[in-house]
């Protein structure tokens, strides 16, 4: 008989969205397989009483509190709280902008959302994704022209969260995908093959991931789309244009879309 798993509730606060607390809450969890965390996310808060009805509801459920409040009042009665019901908590920003306070010998803004502020960047962000939506699947040749990246690929190799991903690095993304005896478009060879970038895995792990997307459809897992054979010469194929072309080539096998995309960042010249 297999053994339950614990269960954990973590609760998320913030008088922003609450990214950081998230992924900081996601990637420390993440080090505990045998635990099973059900995260909640309570973003933009800004009130005592509604911060003190979110935190009654902590307390009966015994749930863990990580904070990134930048008001200094909800942040204290946060911690106030969570001492006061011995919640363990975790108040992931303050100690970051009490180091930068030290250094600049300035007080920090203390106004929530300056992460996601609509300035330029942000913008330049949102540019960025409608670009990858534009220039996805090689649906426009004139998109590799005017990328910062190409992402060249045989079918599920990550090429479209990847190209997203990286748009909201504020990249500007178009990729294609490779098929045997299909041309490539002249553009291809006119970019920069130090912004090109040929994404790859193994027959086994694209076999796998094939007959699963067959299945899903209702289709026959057993089709040329997932035949061995087929995707050796796919791949075969794709390797020769890699060569040509003289791009970094990426083995997406064994890679989450961060690390391929970081990969990718670090490479650009």
């Amino acid at each position: 008989m297999e053994k339950q798993k614990k269960s954990i509730n973590i609760y998320i606060l913030s008088d922003s969205v609450g990214d950081t607390g998230d992924q900081v809450a996601h990637a420390a969890a993440a080090q505990f397989l045998d635990v099973e965390f059900n995260f909640a996310r309570h973003p933009f808060i800004h009130t005592i009483s509604l911060l003190d009805s979110i935190l009654n509801k902590a307390a009966r459920e015994d749930a863990m509190v990580f904070s990134t409040f930048v008001n200094p009042e909800l942040n204290q009665y946060a911690a106030d709280f969570c001492n006061q019901n011995t919640l363990k908590y975790l108040d992931v920003l303050t100690p970051a902008v009490n180091l930068f306070a030290e250094k600049t010998n300035l007080a920090p803004e203390n106004k929530p959302g300056r992460t996601h502020s609509l300035n330029a960047k942000y913008f330049d962000k949102i540019s960025a994704m409608e670009f990858a939506v534009t220039y996805d699947d090689g649906k426009d040749p004139a998109g590799f022209l005017k990328a910062d990246i190409v992402l060249l690929g045989v079918s599920r190799t990550s090429k479209t969260p990847l190209s997203l991903y990286l748009a909201n690095k504020g990249y500007k993304v178009a990729n294609l995908p490779l098929v045997p005896q299909t041309q490539i478009p002249d553009e291809i060879w006119q970019v920069d093959s130090n912004k090109i970038f040929g994404l790859t895995t193994t027959k086994e792990v694209l076999n796998n991931i094939r007959r699963q997307r067959m299945i899903a459809y209702g289709l026959n897992p057993e089709s040329s789309y997932s035949n061995m054979d087929s995707i050796n010469k796919e791949l075969q194929s794709a390797d020769e244009l890699f060569k040509k072309i003289g791009c970094l080539v990426i083995n997406t096998a064994n890679k989450s879309i961060e690390e391929t995309a970081t990969i990718i960042m670090e490479s650009l010249v």
